[in-house]
């Protein structure tokens, strides 16, 4: 006779929404996996999360980041299959996704995908997307932008438990395979400072460090960090930019850690002075303590008008931090993504890159809309103005007038001393130049492999070239390089959409065991704009709720919709007087088309599955 307390019965897994997955294609075909062709029967029995990024994209690399832990914690159930699915012409050459998977710790197969096949044949609007297929091959959620990581974790952890019990889950070693180290004494540097004796100091930001090197650009004097990713006062977690503050120690962009550090050159100390460790989210404070303060992705740095002026590429805005003060705060943006000029409150950026300060102009390259821009100081305050580019979706390779004149992706900037602007041209391996005083853009040097900043030096000029892991010297030359001109718009298809009233559908539904935090109002919010503005006749601006009806103007046949959505979500027990709470965010540029025959409804899917 057996007496023993019988086992409750286990709830019931909760239904979900399936779809089978549409194989993995790329043209590019497969990294990390030894050489190996994988497809979806290969994964069967694992829980799969494809993860749709292009590496220009910062929201990407933030998700990189956000994966870690989970990719190691679950390593023998879950496999992430990073899809890269290009932006830029760059990013569909076979060779820099190469890079970029070693640069960024990229540590799971990754599919090259330069056609977008599977992009499509997932439906993707957004980079990043992240797409969870079931040990069955089964797709039950989507999640678009960043903040997903928890919702994804306890998802997974729901289908461990349902496969475990149906006995379809499959343990043991993925299908990752880690590529050979190679040994250079720079592994993509991003930034570099010229220091006052004569030498360079390097940010090697994949090797996580600080190097100095002597004077030639080559031979290693020192070394500043440990090497591994870490936030101590001898590690660093991929630094970028460098500059030299007025005492004589340098300032440091750690961008990963979302914090700025400051070396003092004689003792190789590292110190903190500016944000928590944590990355900034909507809702966080915008000034403060600079201790106290969340940052985002900071990715250079410039002295200027006594601050340290900060390009904070994770929220598309300028900060400033007081050293005498002690104090950050936002200087100009207003986290919207894209380019809109005009008092530095008001301004939209893309991703800031690269700052230089020269006189009453701070110049910054704004990757992401592949344009020149500056902040200049005025009677009425500080104003935002573009030199070269137009948006978003155009880029290329073309000099000649400012107005018409293409950048691909820039990172770097540099003060030139007869008043003009050297450009890092990175994604076209090009040094441009814009001469303000006639409004005309050249080539300096091509044939630089994705070149990230440059330093003067005399009458030479030093780029780091970031993708052949060295610096290179130059003499600048009298005249510019000639190329031909060719002009590039993003291979993303355009939705077609009817005219009149579009229904714009942000779905979200919040993770299991979690809802809607309104303990203190709206906990939703959405924000609509358009390029050209006339685009929309009706609909723009901001709101709480996640859907709007937005109307078409008559005249207008094609544009770009900009659509920023957020979510927070907390823990659904009512007896947890602090429950862990979560933001759920991302931002959408929908390229449309209005057509007779286009649809009515436009939806994006924030988290969930789109069942309208």
């Amino acid at each position: 006779m057996n007496d023993a307390v019988p086992a409750p019965t286990p709830a019931p897994a909760p239904r979900r929404a399936r779809l089978r997955a549409p194989e993995l294609i790329g043209k590019g075909g497969w990294l990390n996996t030894g050489g190996k062709e994988l497809t979806l029967a290969d994964l069967r029995g694992k829980c799969v999360i494809v993860d749709f990024w292009t590496f220009c994209c910062i929201n990407c690399l933030h998700v990189l980041d956000e994966l870690r832990e989970l990719e190691e914690k679950h390593r023998d159930t879950v496999v992430i299959i990073g899809v890269h699915s290009p932006k830029f012409v760059h990013e569909a050459e076979h060779a820099a996704v190469v890079d970029a998977v070693e640069r960024y710790e990229v540590h799971h197969p990754v599919l090259d995908d330069p056609e977008l096949a599977t992009w499509k044949q997932y439906a993707v609007r957004a980079w990043p997307t992240l797409v969870v297929i079931d040990p069955e091959g089964y797709i039950v959620a989507q999640h678009a932008g960043e903040g997903h990581a928890h919702a994804i974790e306890r998802l997974v952890e729901e289908l461990e438990a349902e496969h475990e019990a149906k006995g379809t889950l499959r343990r043991g070693d993925g299908p990752y395979v880690a590529p050979e180290p190679v040994a250079t004494d720079l592994r993509f540097p991003g930034k570099a400072l010229l220091l006052p004796g004569g030498n360079f100091l390097v940010s090697d930001t994949t090797r996580h460090q600080l190097v100095e090197l002597g004077a030639d650009g080559e031979s290693v004097v020192r070394r500043i960090g440990s090497g591994s990713r870490g936030f101590t006062a001898d590690s660093f977690s991929e630094p970028q930019g460098l500059a030299l503050l007025p005492d004589g120690r340098v300032v440091v962009a750690d961008t990963v850690n979302h914090a700025l550090r400051v070396l003092d050159l004689e003792s190789g100390a590292v110190e903190t002075v500016a944000g928590t460790g944590r990355q900034w989210w909507q809702g966080s404070p915008t000034s403060g303590p600079a201790l106290e303060v969340d940052l985002s992705s900071p990715w250079d740095v410039a002295w200027w008008q006594g601050k340290v002026w900060i390009a904070m590429a994770g929220v598309h805005q300028l900060w400033t931090w007081d050293p005498t003060e002690g104090t950050v705060e936002v200087a100009a943006g207003t986290t919207n993504e894209g380019l809109h000029d005009g008092p530095v409150a008001e301004a939209w950026f893309a991703q800031p890159s690269g700052l230089a300060a020269a006189g009453d102009r701070l110049w910054l390259a704004d990757s992401e809309t592949s344009a020149l821009r500056y902040v200049t100081d005025t009677p009425d305050g500080y104003v935002v103005e573009s030199a070269v580019g137009t948006g978003l979706f155009d880029f290329g390779h073309r000099d000649g007038d400012a107005g018409q004149a293409l950048l691909q992706h820039p990172l770097g900037v540099t003060a030139l001393p007869d008043g003009s602007v050297a450009v890092c041209d990175t994604y076209n391996h090009a040094l441009r130049r814009f001469d303000p005083a006639t409004g005309q853009v050249s080539t300096l040097a091509t044939d630089l492999r994705e070149p990230s900043a440059a330093v003067l030096v005399g009458e030479d000029i030093v780029v780091v070239e970031s993708a052949r892991h060295r610096l290179t010297r130059l003499r600048l030359p009298e005249e510019a390089v000639r190329v031909d001109a060719v002009a590039h718009r993003t291979q993303r298809a355009a939705t077609e959409v009817a005219p009149g009233t579009l229904r714009l559908d942000v779905v979200f539904q919040a993770p299991s065991g979690q809802k809607l935090d309104t303990r203190y109002g709206p906990s939703t919010r959405l924000l609509v704009s358009s390029t050209p503005p006339e685009l929309l006749a009706a609909g723009e601006g901001a709101g709480t709720d996640l859907f709007r009806e937005l109307v078409l103007a008559d005249d207008v046949t094609e544009g770009v919709l900009h659509v920023s959505a957020m979510a927070a979500s907390c823990d659904d027990a009512p007896d947890n007087e602090y429950p862990a709470c979560h933001v759920h965010q991302q931002d959408w540029g929908v390229p449309v088309r209005v057509t007779a025959d286009g649809a009515g409804r436009l939806p994006l899917v924030l988290a969930g599955m789109d069942e309208g």
